[in-house]
């Protein structure tokens, strides 16, 4: 049992101080508050974590299960989506709580994904910019939104294969992943990585 503040703990640091080997089980009921800091934070760490299982309000895990095109669908989707499979499992009623809550609480279920097939390191980064931008101004086509990341969003557009009107709830995630590798190269290419 450690008595300490949940954001001041680091699940990599953690194992290592106490020899655990295996990925960590996550089972959480969060402070609604610190409930997607919490998670994002673990999904940077998903080396050491083999699932979470988090109750949270039901609006962040209609975001976080938001599939492409549905109108949840946005940043906390796409990092989630691209690491993990997740899967929203039952919802619990105010009066589940004592003293209950004003809101309905969901569970949900983020399994990590092999590490072959998720971001990491720096491609994670460019997932998270990418995506923050997009999604920074949620109503404007992509070439405008993008423009946050680079004065040639067009040409970054074109690189990902992707229409410079398009509006980010519409992608996929791979559409994501693609201008997020793009992104990258582009930077790499022009010295600023």
């Amino acid at each position: 049992m450690i008595e300490a503040d949940a954001l001041g703990i680091d699940i990599a640091r953690l194992a290592a101080e106490q020899g655990v080997v295996e990925p960590w089980a996550i089972v959480a009921n969060l402070p609604y508050n610190i409930g997607t800091e919490l998670l994002v934070r673990w999904l940077h760490r998903l080396d050491h974590v083999a699932s979470l299982h988090l109750l949270l309000q039901k609006e962040v895990v209609e975001r976080i299960t938001a599939a492409p095109g549905s109108p949840g669908f946005g940043r906390l989707a796409v990092l989630c989506r691209s690491l993990c499979t997740v899967r929203r499992c039952f919802d619990l009623a105010p009066g589940a709580f004592h003293p209950p809550p004003k809101v309905t609480s969901s569970l949900v279920e983020l399994l990590p994904k092999p590490p072959g097939e998720r971001p990491s390191g720096d491609r994670l980064q460019a997932l998270e910019a990418v995506s923050r931008a997009a999604f920074g101004q949620r109503r404007k086509m992509l070439r405008t939104s993008l423009k946050a990341l680079t004065d040639d969003s067009a040409r970054l557009l074109a690189t990902a294969g992707i229409a410079a009107d398009r509006r980010p709830e519409t992608l996929r995630l791979e559409d994501f992943l693609n201008l997020a590798e793009a992104w990258r190269t582009l930077r790499w290419s022009r010295g600023t990585a």
